[in-house]
């Protein structure tokens, strides 16, 4: 077992050590890959309204083996994850649990949703790409297909090719464009980059700053981090925001912004089902998306929600309005595209 998964699997097990001698019946207990600065001001707003008080226990990795091991006995009623790839694994291993709620359909579009009622969005995230505003013209670039343009070449950063996020868009395109050319523009990209796949967002714009590259792929909350991190700020700065693929006469090339999600989903043995599910429909009522809206900088899912102000300052845009059970059913195939084209090496 790699250091990192170790150490996160001990790090929940103290957790759960301490959520254990606070639990009491009727409590909400949630396992989460959200760190609790994002969502536990919401929790204390529905326990405020409802008496039901919410725990949770915050791990970066582990969570799915966690649920395995503890299988019947364990006492989450919910989990929140990051990326549709990560509840699609959670469903996928069988510990999740349908839920049928009219609020929920009402509230949460079906795209940002699992048709069964497995698990819900609660936030959505757009995959942009940045550019340098000093080396790159305003419209030099307009889709996520530009990015193979030869002009480009030894001018695009990236991080791992097999990472979720990037994993979530290689799987959209092949939806939309099918496996050979998903693969033509996958291998293009490749052929594109300033340096071997590395880092996180923020290090794409980072690079961009510092003259490693003109042109990275990142999902837009990061903008919104970045300026609130003095060190940061002048990456942010260095670079243009892009929504892609809004305006062109080629139907595929108009689709829209790839869009993921942050999601919730109700464990398979929920101790608490009706309190979770509550928890649940106030999240993506209009005040917990207006929360999220404004405590993270991700988009709301519910639409007509009021956006922050960063979010207003880009403008509205177009969604790609692909169902993320879609994308999801096309992970495998797009890591297994990431090796064959050797997108890492």
């Amino acid at each position: 077992m790699k250091r990192s998964r170790f150490f996160s699997l001990i790090a929940m097990a103290v957790g759960l050590s301490v959520l254990a001698g606070t639990v009491s019946a009727g409590d909400v207990n949630v396992y989460s890959y959200r760190k609790p600065k994002l969502i536990d001001p919401m929790f204390a707003v529905f326990t405020q309204k409802t008496g039901i008080k919410v725990n949770s226990v915050y791990a970066k990795k582990g969570m799915l083996e966690r649920l395995q091991q503890e299988g019947s006995n364990s006492p989450a009623d919910l989990v929140f994850t990051v990326d549709i790839g990560r509840l699609k694994d959670i469903q996928n291993a069988g510990l999740t649990q349908a839920v049928q709620s009219d609020a929920l359909a009402r509230d949460i579009p079906a795209q940002f949703r699992e048709p069964n009622g497995h698990w819900f969005g609660l936030t959505s995230r757009a995959r942009i790409i940045v550019s340098s505003k000093d080396r790159v013209g305003a419209s030099d670039i307009t889709s996520y297909e530009d990015l193979t343009n030869s002009r480009w070449k030894g001018r695009i950063c990236t991080r791992s090719g097999k990472h979720p996020y990037m994993v979530a868009l290689t799987a959209s395109m092949i939806v939309h464009h099918g496996s050979a050319n998903a693969k033509a523009w996958l291998s293009g990209l490749k052929a594109n980059l300033a340096r071997k796949p590395q880092g996180n967002d923020r290090a794409q714009v980072k690079a961009i700053k510092e003259g490693v590259c003109d042109v990275a792929i990142i999902n837009h909350y990061y903008m919104s981090k970045m300026l609130k991190d003095p060190k940061q700020v002048p990456w942010a700065n260095a670079v243009r925001v892009i929504f892609p693929n809004q305006k062109d006469l080629r139907p595929l090339y108009h689709r829209g912004a790839h869009m993921n999600i942050s999601g919730v989903a109700l464990t398979k043995h929920a101790p608490n089902r009706e309190g979770a599910i509550a928890l649940m429909e106030f999240l993506a009522s209009a005040e917990g998306q207006g929360m999220y809206a404004q405590k993270n900088g991700e988009y709301p899912v519910t639409p007509g929600i009021a956006w922050n102000d960063l979010q207003k300052s880009w403008g509205p845009f177009k969604q790609d309005d692909l169902a993320l059970a879609d994308i999801a059913d096309n992970r495998a195939a797009a890591i297994r595209m990431a090796d064959e084209v050797g997108y890492n090496k």
